[in-house]
């Protein structure tokens, strides 16, 4: 829950700078980046999470912010 309000907050404060700063937009990204997350994990040297898991998760909410 303290990630998501951390997102919100910056939003609030620096949402002139997000690459997808609007909801609709906010979810596509999230949706792109869930579907290439594996390729994340592998150039990072890490193993995808089976399943998912938390960690996962806030870092996909955090990526939207940004991704194109």
């Amino acid at each position: 829950m303290e990630h998501i309000l951390s997102l919100r907050a910056d939003l609030l404060e620096r949402g002139d700078k997000w690459e997808n700063p609007t909801l609709e937009r906010y979810l596509e990204a999230l949706a792109s980046w869930l579907a290439v997350s594996p390729n994340w994990y592998r150039n990072f040297g890490q193993e995808m999470p089976t399943g998912g898991d938390w960690t996962l998760f806030a870092r996909a909410l955090s990526a939207a912010v940004v991704y194109e």
